[in-house]
């Protein structure tokens, strides 16, 4: 399967790793080749993709919201769940994984695969139905931040069963009645941080198989953050208090 990908930084982080199979590079016409896309040029052309200039009503046709280029890629590899733990064992670091359960939105989900990146989390975990894929919208919102981390496609459940056999401590982000407010102290060690979808937040089952429910502390007058901010926090949270 190929795919466009037609945002400037995440066409570099793909150039820059290879990882993915590279086929064209288009360009619009009467765009300056300056910056970052002189820069995606170049990179291009190590790989032997030769640039073609094209009209931007074509680029249009493939993306309304491009930015000028569209790289012609092959579609995103995911990883399973294996790479995940290998990736916490080669930075000898106490494994640190995010599963989102159903995030349908493809701007969330980008979102939470960029935060999760930079704080250092060692893979994501999801469902391969009725989720939002590793789309091209999800890798532009994610800035490239895909090409960088392994995400998994799989059974919530299993996954859980799965963490709990590595002795992984696994906490679910949900603002109801029945969570407690969050205590940075119990975010050391092997931590897994699960984030419900955004209308319904997690599923009955994936919610039982948590270790414990906690929710962000609120003080102004909006009931609840949405599924990306609250589960960027506390991803962040983490990393601050106890993975510096």
């Amino acid at each position: 399967m190929r795919e466009w990908i037609t945002s400037r930084n995440a066409a570099l982080e793909i150039l820059r790793l290879r990882s993915r199979d590279l086929f064209r590079l288009q360009i619009a016409k009467g765009v300056q080749a300056s910056g970052k896309l002189n820069e995606l040029i170049q990179l291009a052309g190590k790989n032997k993709i030769i640039p073609t200039q094209v009209d931007r009503r074509q680029l249009d046709a493939i993306d309304p919201n491009h930015q000028g280029i569209a790289l012609e890629v092959s579609g995103y590899r995911y990883a399973d769940l294996t790479d995940v733990s290998e990736n916490a064992a080669a930075r000898n670091e106490p494994l640190f994984v995010v599963l989102l359960d159903l995030i349908q939105n493809p701007q969330n989900l980008g979102t939470l695969i960029r935060s999760a990146e930079a704080a250092g989390v060692h893979g994501i975990i999801m469902p391969s139905a009725r989720s939002a894929g590793v789309t091209p919208a999800v890798v532009h919102s994610s800035a490239g931040a895909t090409e960088h981390l392994a995400v998994v496609q799989m059974n919530l459940a299993q996954a859980i069963d799965a963490l709990h056999d590595q002795n992984v401590w696994v906490i679910g982000l949900d603002g109801g009645s029945d969570s407690v407010p969050i205590d940075p102290g119990r975010l050391g060690g092997k931590l897994a941080i699960v984030v419900g979808s955004e209308g319904e937040g997690m599923r009955p089952l994936t919610r039982k198989l948590c270790d414990e429910i906690v929710r962000l502390p609120m003080k102004g007058k909006i009931e609840s953050l949405n599924a990306a901010t609250a589960g960027s926090i506390v991803i962040y949270l983490s990393y601050l208090m106890n993975r510096q």
